[in-house]
């Protein structure tokens, strides 16, 4: 009994933010899973920044909460600070970013898999998988336990031969204070995995009761209705903290380059792949050196804590180096550091050993997801657990796998991205990545996944019930203000004072609202039928009404051009065709082609490299 004890359906190994979402995923759908992580204290740990969301990584948050995952509705439970990013800009640009209580996001998450069926957590650290015949058949620990499971996601994040740069000092770990994991890198490599070194830096923690606030620029959060997870019971429980910005100066650049020789970044220490758009204060320094000022916020990390994050000062120089610099910006002039920042190197794999499902090509049934994939970032690492721990399920119980479309959803083009593209720096979200952005908007992920999601089983009927709920809200509405007429003698003074030219004949209100200077709720001013009518109806169904009639022409027409682009995924591929046969293509497509196998002409379309004309070639050979 005791020798079956460590049996399972799927094991997840990392307690991350992608190991969160995997493990839940596989156990809501049925697997008995195991969670295993080096430290139950910090499930969920925010490593770096006390912030979820943000431009894209907002978009994958809500994506994640309509599939029926977990991040949405943690971080909405312990947010001090919600903000709307992009408000100025076009719907398709805005993106949700939430501060979070660090303590509270590990404890949500704790209660989360805690009460999760089938979900088991157990501390220790995997030092090898066991294999048989190319495929994986579980894992052994550093207490010297064999576990065995029918599929493995790994998702190590920084923890694979971590390695910690503050200055000359150099630091084993995975997270400060925190052991690496070894073994796993070695046995992949040997197995005939491509695998590199990456880089990634935090900033320092400085204490509240040393920071002159007065000589700061307050930066409140929203107060309005907006949040990430679609469940209307899921709201902000946590006392709303602001956020401080201050900026950067000449003398704090000349203090910094005085340190630049010391710098692991710039000395030689440092010989792995770091992140360009998230640079460390003394990359941007040398990096922009005709720039005077670099802005920072100053980020609570909790309701109960004194702990700052300095976000924009993130630096890999020597501890001394660090707390000089601060101290000639305005405000923390007599700052007091709780850690330094510090610079971390880790091992990655090439993602374009994996299928889109997250498998990897090399070993059935092992998966892989977050940082050991190459990306950085909570919510690329969570939306990758999510279809990692998926798969997982789907794969060992014999069902079809789950993959999203580039057109269906960020997570689908963050995941295509990888296989098909692979990654030469850790690699951030943006909505550039996007070709459809205008269809993956942040209002409208459950129209577009959470049916998906209640296929799966990841979604309840009861959730269910309440996305029907709401579509059927959003048709009455748009059938209202599609069949309504306003008269030009009822509205053309109202009109006039918005801005905008007046009607010469009746119209309907739906034409009205497509002007830009006209939303739902100050037209219900002028139009008491369409006050009364939305007057029972929820902020989000108001709002996702008007965002689908003014942007209802740019929706139509990249929904025709991704059914174009949809086609191509329609012609598959053999997965075993020698491509070096056909001469016609380049010498780099054949190259290519036979590494990654795409398994259709879109995907193949897609890989840098491939030109247009191969493309060409595939269609004639292919017979189309």
């Amino acid at each position: 009994m005791i020798e079956n004890e460590f049996t399972y359906d799927v094991i997840v190994v990392g307690a991350g933010h992608a190991g969160c979402e995997a493990a839940h995923a596989a156990a809501r759908l049925g697997s008995k899973t195991l969670l295993i992580t080096m430290d139950m204290n910090k499930i969920g740990q925010m490593s770096c920044n006390p912030a979820v969301g943000g431009i894209a990584k907002g978009q994958i948050v809500r994506e994640i909460d309509a599939l029926g995952g977990k991040m949405g509705e943690v971080t909405d439970k312990t947010a001090i600070q919600f903000r709307m990013l992009n408000r100025s800009k076009g719907a398709a640009m805005w993106s949700p970013r939430s501060q979070s209580d660090r303590k509270r996001f590990i404890e949500a998450w704790v209660e989360t898999l805690s009460n999760t069926p089938n979900l088991f957590i157990w501390q220790d650290t995997v030092t090898e998988l066991i294999i048989k015949d190319k495929q994986v058949q579980g894992v052994k620990t550093a207490l010297g336990i064999s576990m065995k499971s029918k599929a493995v996601v790994l998702t190590n994040g920084t923890f694979l031969n971590g390695l910690m740069h503050i200055g000359h000092t150099q630091l084993i770990g995975g997270r400060i204070a925190e052991n690496a994991s070894f073994g796993l890198t070695e046995q992949l490599k040997s197995l005939g995995f491509r695998t590199d070194r990456m880089k990634t830096g935090t900033p320092a923690r400085i204490d509240k009761r040393s920071i002159d606030f007065n000589e700061l620029t307050e930066q409140l959060g929203d107060s309005d209705w907006h949040h990430f997870s679609y469940l209307p019971s899921v709201h902000r429980e946590l006392k709303q903290m602001s956020c401080w910005i201050t900026y950067t100066n000449p003398l704090t650049h000349d203090t910094l380059r005085q340190g630049l020789a010391d710098s692991p970044l710039f000395n030689g220490q440092i010989k792995s792949i770091g992140p360009r758009y998230c640079p460390s204060i003394e990359t941007k320094i040398v990096t922009f050196a005709d720039k005077e000022a670099h802005q920072l916020f100053l980020e609570p990390e909790g309701v109960d804590s004194n702990e700052y994050y300095v976000n924009g000062f993130s630096s890999s120089l020597p501890w001394q180096v660090q707390l000089s610099g601060l101290r000639t910006i305005r405000g923390l002039e007599h700052v007091v550091m709780y850690r330094p920042g510090y610079a971390i190197e880790y091992d990655f794999f090439d993602p374009t050993q994996l299928h889109h499902s997250l498998e990897t090509k090399e070993i059935k049934n092992l998966f892989f997801a977050g940082q050991i994939n190459g990306t950085t970032g909570y919510e690329e690492a969570a939306g990758q657990g999510l279809v990692a721990g998926i798969n997982a399920h789907q794969t060992i119980h014999g069902l079809p796998e789950f993959v999203m479309n580039r057109d269906e959803s960020y997570i689908g083009v963050l995941i295509d991205d990888l296989v098909c593209k692979g990654v030469d720096e850790p690699y951030r979200m943006f909505t550039s990545r996007a070709e459809h952005r205008i269809l993956l908007r942040q209002d409208n992920a459950d129209e577009r996944l959470t049916a998906r999601g209640y296929e799966l089983g990841l979604v309840s009927p009861e959730r269910k019930e309440i996305y029907d709920a709401k579509q059927q809200m959003i048709s009455t509405l748009t059938g209202f203000l599609s069949s309504t007429m306003v008269k030009a003698e009822d509205i053309n003074t109202w009109l006039e004072g918005q801005g905008t030219g007046g009607l010469q004949h009746s119209c309907k209100i739906r034409d009205l609202i497509t002007r830009p200077q006209i939303s739902i709720h100050n037209l219900a001013e002028a139009v008491p039928a369409l006050k009364e009518a939305i007057s029972t109806m929820s902020e989000e169904v108001i709002e996702e009404t008007e965002i689908s009639i003014k942007y209802e022409g740019y929706i139509l027409r990249e929904k025709q051009a991704a059914d174009k682009l949809q086609r191509l995924e329609q012609i598959h591929l053999p997965e075993d065709y020698d491509y070096s046969q056909l001469q016609s293509l380049s010498t780099e497509a054949r190259q290519k082609l036979n590494r990654l196998r795409p398994t259709n002409i879109g995907e193949a379309s897609r890989i840098p490299g491939v030109s247009p004309n191969d493309i060409s070639v595939l269609l004639v050979m292919m017979g189309r």
